[in-house]
Parts: C-alpha cells; structure tokens; sequence
C-alpha cells in the first residue's frame, strides 16, 4: 500500500497544480474588476480624489468591464463545451447481466466503486472514460444498485464513476478468468477517479480541449470567427500550462491503480497480456487483410469479433510460439457473459466499418452486410471479377487490340493473355513514362493513340456519374505537381506499358469513386437521423486502416484479379478466404502458390516468362475467355 498510496499522494498533488493554474487565470480575469471596485469606492471615503483619479477611474472601470465579459464568455464556451466522446457500443445490464456481476465483483475485490456503464469499441484497448457532462445526455431517475443506471446516465447529485470501456475483441478471443485479469487495473482506476480534486482536474481540462476544438471549428459569421479565435488562444494558453502537469496526474492515478490490481490474479494477469498482444496481431490482420476488401465493394462482414477468434486460431496452427493457445479454446470464453454475443457482434462490426472505413450508419442497398460463409462469392469473387472488367476497359481506352491468332476467341472476349501480351516488354530499354502512348498491337505494328494513357483523355467504360473523367481536380496547382511526381517515383521501376496502363487505372479509379459517382450519406444527414448520437461523425473515417494505394500496387491488384478469374473459368479454381492474408486462389482445395513475385516481374520487368511458367503448370489457359462483372 505505501506504493499506492505515493502514486495517489502525487497524482492529488498534480490535480491541485492545475486547478491552482485555473485559479490563477481566475484572478487574473477579475484583478481589473477588483481595481476598478477600489476606484470607484474611493470618492465615497474621502480618498482617491481629484482629476487624476476621476481619469483613472474612467479609463479602467470600461477595460474592466471588457475583460469580466471576455471572462465569462470563454467560461461559459469551456462550461458549455461538449467534451470529447469515443464511439463505442453501449452495453445495458439486460444485455450482459453477467458481464456486469463479474465487473461489480471485480470492483468489490479491489474496494472501489463500480464502473457507472460498460461499452465495447472496436479496438484491442480497455480504459475509463468520463461521460458526466450534461451535454452526454439527461440524468435518468435515481437508482440504488452498485451500478446504477447499467447502460443509460447517472444522477448528477452524487458523485458518479466513469464508463468502462473494454475492446470488443477482447471477449471474444480471451476467457472470462483472462478478461477479469486484464480488466483488474482498469477498474481499479476508479477509486483514484472519485477523489474530488482528482475529478475537477480532469473536467477543466477536458473543458479546454472542448473549448479549443469549438474554436477550431468552421464559422461562417466573421464576428463568432474572431470571438472564437479569442477563445481559443485563451484555451490553448491554459492548455498548455497545465498538459504536463495533468499527464504526471494521470501517470499517478494509473501507478495507483495498477499496485491496487496487483492483489487481483496477479499470475494471470501475466498469461492474460501474452494473449492482449496476440489479439492485437490478429486484429490487425483480420481488418487490413479481410475487412477492408469487403469495405471497398460496399459490403461490411457482420461478425468481425467472431472472424479474431478464426484468425488467431489459424495463427496458432501456422506459428511455433503459438502453440499451446488452441488447448484454450475449451474454456469459456468472456463472450458467454453476453446475452446476444451475435447482436453485438454485428454493432461492433459496423461501429468498426465508420471508424476504419467512413461507412454509412446503417445498413442500406449499397451498404450490406456479409456473412463469412459468403464472403468467397460475395466479396472474393465479385472484387476479381470488377477489378477484371476494369482494366480490360482500360485496355480498350488505351486502344489494345483484342488477342488474334487460330487460338484466340472468335467473340473477341476477354482474355488473360490479351494482358499478358501487352504487359510483356519487347523493348526493354524503353523509359517508363507514364504518357507514353505508343501501343503495340499484337499483330507486330504500332499505332499511336491519341488519348493518353494519364487519365487526362476522354472518360472510359459506362458513365457512373456527372463529374470529370480523372475524380475531383486538386484544390491548387502545386498539389498536382506534387501527386504528378509522386506517381512517376512510384512508376519509376516499371516497363513503359506498365506505367501507362497503372496511371490510367489510377484514373480510372479515382473516377468512379469521386464523390460525383458514389454520392454519400452527408455528416448533417447522419447528425439528424441519430440526435442521440455521443460523438462527432463528420470526418470519418476517424483512424484509415492504409494510405492510398499507390498505381503500382493497383495495376498489381489487377493483374492478379485477371490471373484468378482465369484460374476459375478455365482450370476450375474457387475464390477462398484466408483469415490472416485476406482472399485467397484455391485449386483442388488447396491454396495456389505465390503469384506476387511473378505478377511483379511481369509489371516492373515485362518478362512474362516466369507468370506463363506457372499458369501452366496449374494447368490455366491464358487464350481462354473469361468471364467478367
């Protein structure tokens, strides 16, 4: 206890610097006031009297009246300020009512106060959040239970514990003696959270970063834009004398804590973060690998919380220093503590999709969710297929000739082998510029298209929407001097064919998911059919899972979408779903080789030997037509 009780005494200590620095501000603010008072009352004793102190009391009494109403105003906007919300799932009592025992036990073992509510986010994370602000939600009636108003907001007239917030993840892949270990230190973060100075601190500096982010906003108004910008200097002049002190505050309470936890399954809580990493791993994958194609084509998978649990278990097979963590899967797992695991799946999996992907709020024709038992034909197979038809479309703008020849469809369908033809590199001394529009036909001649290959030509495939054929222009010219020398680093190592076909892609790209094409739920659409809503949706998503993807890595993309659907119509290859690299080429039943290194040497080498060498070794014919979206 004497840990503890040293962490608590220095957190309390830095929780009174910062409200002696919001003292100070105070005095500072009526110190005018104060001497303008002094002034004034003066002629009425006898004293301060005569032409100098009637100009003094003139020239001050105004400033000081000015500066009490400057004042109250930044008061009022840091009082008024709605702090920030993190976007998670809110879990009521009636839905986890064992949940929610486990959390009240936890509690009672460690002698703090219970969690006010529980919420799940969508993130391998657990922690305290503060949602006593009356802008959060109107207080409900009065209740008497150690976790009063499970779900909903509590009283204001007594003194109110935080929200636990714990990763959906979590309870899923982790068992319920595990999730009680992890938890022990995060709910032990109460007891140092109810001390009143502790609790004042917080919400003035909560109140600041409000404030700041009020500022910070768009105004149209020039005078609210420079009342604002007042308070917002002010705000981040507080914030800045008082962030150290608040993070050594909060460093405190966490050290307090976690000496608390230590009396709580100490040994495992130890085996416990073994399995915290290893949800992060999976995780990770499952959203970068997995979620996202599906995000892409307008499809969000419905149980991502269930598809950790496949992912880590696959992880568990393939890597040595996971063995052993499949023998868990026999115990309960900490999802059982839910009444309707699959129900809150599904919220989790779409709060997931807004947060990482910008998704709409609800379901919807071109927002639906996807089962994993149908995300090979519904995601894998119909990405192909598109990411296929657009770069024959491509082909067609860039005027390559259908394949010729005694083996060549007589329909002039589609075929791998038109793409290979072109791709492949007669004349490897050629620079790669991305403008180049020489075009070999496959009967030996050249022609000379006249619509370049950088997107800035006419717009090609099926009109999609009212906008330019290259997406939204850039907002100022050095931006797209910028972008222009970014792409040709980018195109540097491939063959000129390569980078003509990968910029235009790009363009293609940028074309049909312009906001012009694909018009979105707008944020003052979302706001006003969720008025209840906790957090600010106006700029998702709020944590992109990659960057842009490059046109090197699209004309990649698509080169491997035509292989496969090849490998599907013409060799009987079905599309799968592998939990941790994402879609997946399955012939016989088994996954297919690595294709990256020969798609590679095909697009930065224009060599399609080593490509033509494994198509036919799976059997794959290249001069067969294919079928597209």
């Amino acid at each position: 206890m004497g840990v503890e009780a040293g962490a608590q005494a220095a957190a309390r200590y830095r929780a009174l610097v910062v409200l002696r620095i919001r003292s100070r501000a105070l005095a500072v603010a009526l110190l005018p006031a104060a001497v303008a008072v002094i002034l004034l009352a003066g002629p009425a004793t006898g004293r301060l009297t005569g032409p100098g102190w009637d100009a003094a009391r003139w020239a001050l009494t105004p400033v000081a009246v000015l500066v009490l109403l400057a004042a109250a105003g930044v008061a009022l906007v840091v009082a008024r300020a709605r702090p920030a919300i993190s976007p998670t799932v809110p879990i009521t009592e009636e839905a986890a009512p064992d949940l929610y025992r486990m959390v009240r036990d936890l509690a009672d073992r460690l002698d703090v106060p219970a969690p006010s509510a529980i919420a799940l986010t969508p993130d391998c994370d657990s922690w305290l959040e503060d949602r006593t602000h009356r802008a959060h939600g109107p207080p409900p009636a009065e209740e008497h239970d150690d976790i009063a108003g499970a779900g909903k907001y509590p009283h204001r007239r007594h003194p109110v514990s935080p929200v636990l917030v714990i990763g959906s993840p979590f309870l899923w892949w982790m068992r319920v003696g595990e999730l009680r270990a992890v938890l022990a230190p995060v709910v032990a973060g109460t007891g140092p959270s109810a001390h009143p100075d502790i609790a004042a601190a917080r919400r003035f500096v909560r109140g600041l970063d409000a404030a700041v982010a009020v500022a910070s906003g768009p105004r149209r108004d020039p005078v609210s834009r420079a009342v604002l910008a007042g308070v917002g200097w002010v705000a981040r002049l507080l914030l800045r004398s008082c962030r150290g002190h608040a993070a050594e505050m909060e460093r405190g309470v966490a050290a307090a804590a976690a000496e608390r936890a230590q009396a709580v399954d100490y040994g495992l809580r130890i085996v416990a973060q073994e399995q915290v990493g290893l949800a992060y791993a999976g995780w990770d994958r499952l959203l970068t690998r997995v979620a996202l194609p599906a995000w892409r084509m307008g499809r969000w998978p419905s149980r991502l919380d269930a598809g950790v649990v496949a992912a880590l278990t696959e992880l568990s097979r393939r890597d040595r220093l996971a063995e052993g963590f499949a023998s868990r899967l026999g115990e309960r797992p900490a999802c059982d503590l839910l009444e309707e695991p699959g129900a809150v799946d599904e919220a989790t999996s779409l709060l997931a999709a807004r947060l990482f992907h910008g998704g709409p709020a609800w379901p919807g024709p071109d927002w639906s969710p996807v089962a994993w038992s149908e995300y090979p034909e519904e995601v894998v197979d119909r990405k192909w297929r598109l990411d296929a038809a657009r770069l024959h479309r491509v082909l067609d703008a860039l005027g390559v000739r259908p394949l010729t020849g005694p083996t060549a469809p007589a329909t002039g369908a589609p075929t791998l082998a038109r793409v290979l033809d072109h791709l492949t590199d007669t004349t490897p001394d050629s620079p790669a510029v991305p403008g180049d529009d020489a075009t070999p036909r496959t009967d030996g001649t050249t022609r000379t298209d006249s619509t370049t290959a950088t997107g800035l030509g006419p717009a090609t495939g099926p009109a999609t929407g009212a906008g330019p054929a290259t997406g939204p222009g850039p907002a100022h010219p050095t931006s797209s001097s910028s972008a222009a020398d970014d792409e040709e680093e980018d195109l540097s190592g491939t063959t000129a064919r390569s980078a003509a076909l990968a910029a235009r892609l790009s363009a293609e790209l940028s074309r049909e998911e312009s906001p012009t094409s694909h018009p979105s739920p707008t944020a003052s659409d979302a706001t006003t059919a969720d008025p209840a809503a906790l957090w600010d949706d106006r700029t998702l998503p709020l944590f992109p899972l990659q960057p842009p993807r490059t046109a090197r890595d699209l004309l990649a993309d698509h080169l491997t979408a035509m292989v496969c659907c090849a490998a599907m119509d013409t060799a009987g290859a079905t599309p799968g779903l592998d939990w941790l690299d994402g879609p997946t080429l399955l012939l016989d039943g088994a996954r297919t080789p690595d294709l990256a290194p020969k798609v590679l040497a095909l697009i930065e080498d224009g060599d399609a030997t080593p490509l033509r060498a494994w198509l036919a070794d799976l059997g794959i014919r290249p001069e067969k037509p294919v079928r597209l979206a």
